[in-house]
């Protein structure tokens, strides 16, 4: 523990001399410094409270008692690496595997996420014996070469980069801002026929598909839902090229959307991945991470003669973690509370989108939600600086969000699985003040289309089908009916 606690300007000015400026702070003008945290949490050196509205590393919440005292107890005992036998290794490696398809059967532990996408794609070379990769637009996959080489999120910001050669980049599966929009019959269709058109190109020049790897939402690339049926007919054509199919839980996995435990589960039963990859939240800000797979590619994967071993990977204390965050999401049914608390706050920000000319769509599933905001609704013009302004003035009133996608115009909701309905309803309450300030400074109103005659919205209501809600983008959300009395045009706390 630190011996002194310097002031915030100390802090930034030894900061810059001793950290790499690549490695950027939030709010960079004027960041905030943090000393502790606790649920939803964090506070800085003043004891002031912020509202953390995007920390899904903190999954089960911050400083969560019962995974502090899983870590300290066995740290206690022993911390080793897992080619001693260890009980907390398979017990950990059973309890992932039976959230998953029973296809996916085989573990491997990791530190991050970044080291499990790595070894992924290691794992998808040597089975196929292809080399190339096909990822999609604005995806973001980790920080090693590697995955910088398949993470066009990244290399587009490299001065000079050049695509690599074995990488193949295909269509975001985004029915709102993308090729195929949500007035098209089959975007699932349209959306992997592309993939399918990407995979004869790179046969036609003699090259082989090893793998497609998406993460299961988009997250950096801005929220996106892909339309069911996409993955299924992805890995399709996947397949028959030879090739594997690679599901990124990092940000999204662990209970995160609510109605399932995986993202990859919303396409349906019938999809089953060659590989996950899961990380960030599996430890609540402890460092580890994994690569589940079948039992078919792992033996391949060992075909190659060379062992894997991993120091720190399975650790004791990891693993120890690792249980303790399973046993309170399952304790404190925090999947259910996405559920529940993610269909609230997705419901009043579509409130926001009736009154708000700013509010281009919102979409989410469960605790991850994105709302885009666009300067013209029609156009769908994105509103890139007035989404900066939102998140600096949010922070003013100590809430904390971030803004994303290839505009950075899309404002994210990744918080704490403990976020309630009054943190949602606070921080929509914010968002609509802000809204209403920018568009009275930009002197913009709603569409007179959207307008009735007696001055109500006569947008189209959301439709209810199987219990789920459908957006204007297209997607669903779980239809709770827990607040009956929710008002379109006024906050009411519960």
């Amino acid at each position: 523990m630190a011996t002194e606690t310097f002031d915030k300007q100390k802090t930034i000015d030894l900061r810059k001399k001793h950290v790499g400026p690549s490695c950027k702070v939030f709010f960079s003008h004027d960041p905030i410094k943090i000393v502790r945290a606790r649920g939803q949490y964090m506070y800085n050196e003043k004891d002031e409270r912020y509202l953390d509205c995007i920390n899904n590393v903190a999954h089960v919440g911050h400083c969560h008692p019962d995974v502090v005292k899983a870590g300290a107890n066995q740290m206690e005992l022993l911390n080793t690496n897992s080619r001693f036998l260890h009980d907390n290794l398979v017990l950990y490696a059973q309890r992932l595997q039976a959230t998953l398809p029973e296809k996916l059967s085989v573990c491997y532990f990791v530190n991050s996420g970044s080291e499990a996408n790595d070894l992924a794609l290691r794992m998808a070379w040597q089975y196929t014996g292809h080399k190339d990769i096909i990822t999609l637009e604005n995806a973001y996959h980790g920080h090693v070469s590697s995955l910088i080489d398949i993470s066009p999120y990244k290399f587009h910001q490299m001065v000079g980069a050049k695509q690599s050669q074995h990488v193949h980049v295909a269509l975001s599966p985004d029915i709102y801002r993308g090729k195929y929009r949500e007035d098209h019959p089959d975007p699932a269709t349209a959306y992997a026929d592309n993939v399918k058109d990407i995979i004869e190109d790179a046969h036609g020049k003699g090259r082989t598909i090893a793998a497609f790897i998406a993460e299961s939402l988009q997250s950096c690339g801005g929220q996106v839902i892909p339309p069911v049926g996409y993955f299924q007919k992805v890995a399709q054509h996947v397949r028959q090229a030879g090739g594997i199919f690679i599901a990124d839980e990092v940000q999204v996995g662990f209970g995160r959307v609510g109605s399932h435990f995986w993202g990859f589960q919303l396409q349906g039963e019938d999809f089953v991945p060659d590989i996950v990859t899961m990380g960030k939240p599996i430890g609540n800000g402890h460092p580890m991470s994994c690569v589940i797979t079948s039992r078919e590619i792992a033996e391949g994967f060992m075909s190659s003669g060379m062992e894997y071993f991993n120091t720190f990977g399975g650790n004791p204390v990891s693993c120890a973690i690792g249980l303790a965050v399973l046993d309170v999401i399952e304790k404190e049914d925090l999947q259910g509370n996405a559920l529940k608390t993610g269909g609230y706050l997705t419901q009043l920000l579509e409130n926001l989108k009736e009154r708000h000319p700013l509010v281009g769509d919102v979409r989410g599933r469960g605790l991850f939600v994105g709302v885009e905001l666009v300067k013209d609704q029609k156009k769908r013009t994105p509103a890139t600086a007035e989404a900066q302004d939102v998140i600096y003035r949010l922070k003013e009133q100590r809430i904390l969000l971030s803004a994303d996608g290839p505009h950075r115009n899309v404002l994210k909701f990744k918080p704490p699985m403990c976020f309630s309905e009054e943190d949602a309803e606070l921080a929509v309450e914010k968002i609509d003040q802000i809204l209403t300030d920018l568009e009275r400074a930009l002197n913009l109103s709603m569409p007179e289309s959207t307008i009735s005659e007696n001055g109500h919205c006569k947008r189209k209501e959301p439709s209810e089908e199987n219990n789920h809600v459908h957006t204007s983008n297209g997607s669903s959300h779980t239809q709770t009916n827990t607040h009956p009395h929710i008002n379109k045009n006024k906050r009411i706390r519960t």
